[in-house]
């Protein structure tokens, strides 16, 4: 169930909708600071947004620091990780995966 795309000219609500979809957004000057690691999630698509790039998706998804991640369940956003004020994340791959995991279980 995992897609990897970089988000262009795409409507998010139309991506996967009805899975669970991670959201990786960051800026091409703070590439240093990439989240490497959700590339490992399991269970769920992933997509990057450069928001340098995609402006209009940094303000619907009100965007204030990079990198920040997104769970999205369904289209709505359930969990948001964002960087510190050195715009580095802080939170791990395994906080988010559990995030993601969480969601699967609640819906048995």
């Amino acid at each position: 169930m995992k897609c990897l795309t970089t988000i262009a000219a795409i409507c998010l609500t139309s991506i996967c909708f009805g899975q669970i979809e991670v959201l990786h957004f960051n800026a091409s000057f703070n590439a240093a600071n990439a989240c490497e690691w959700v590339n490992d999630l399991t269970d769920c698509d992933i997509a990057f947004v450069d928001i340098l790039a995609q402006p209009d998706l940094q303000k619907k998804h009100k965007i204030v620091v990079v990198p920040t991640i997104i769970v999205l369940n369904n289209g709505e956003e359930e969990k948001r990780f964002q960087a510190n004020i050195m715009m580095q994340m802080e939170s791990t791959k395994e906080e988010v995966q559990g995030e993601i995991d969480e969601i699967i279980y609640s819906d048995f």
